[in-house]
């Protein structure tokens, strides 16, 4: 027993400290960072769920290139997509999102969106039109 407090008290311990991790490329933190974000969006959306989710809340959300969640409530017609694009959407509205390259709903769609929908969108948006639901 003496011998053990001896041990304890007058060790360091130095077996116990972490090893050093290797450094990690900068490619791979870059993919990291970009990948975390939107995966996270797409698992809270897919978290909050379809119609069982809570009335209060946005009904289409994106991530921005500015890297910030975007919000629209009772979104209707053409809208411009602040924060210059996005990267993951959810669609929470009653009917379709049609994503657009160009402002004002320009030019050729990116992608449909049905309702309930939760994606990755590559490489961007710039506005969307919600169709009409009754």
């Amino acid at each position: 027993m003496r011998s053990l407090t001896r041990f304890l008290t007058q060790s360091p311990l130095r077996c116990l400290r972490p090893l050093p991790l290797p450094p990690v490329p900068r490619a791979a933190r870059r993919a990291l960072r970009s990948a975390a974000v939107p995966a996270a969006l797409l698992t809270a959306a897919a978290l909050a769920g379809g119609p069982a989710r809570a009335a209060d809340g946005p009904d289409f959300q994106y991530l921005g290139q500015d890297d910030r969640v975007h919000g629209l409530t009772a979104p209707k017609g053409c809208v411009e997509a602040e924060g210059g694009g996005a990267r993951a959407v959810t669609n929470h509205t009653r009917g379709t999102a049609t994503l657009y390259r160009e402002p004002g709903c320009a030019g050729p769609a990116v992608q449909v969106l049905r309702p309930g929908a939760v994606t990755q969108v590559r490489p961007y948006f710039a506005s969307v039109r919600f169709s009409v639901t009754g």
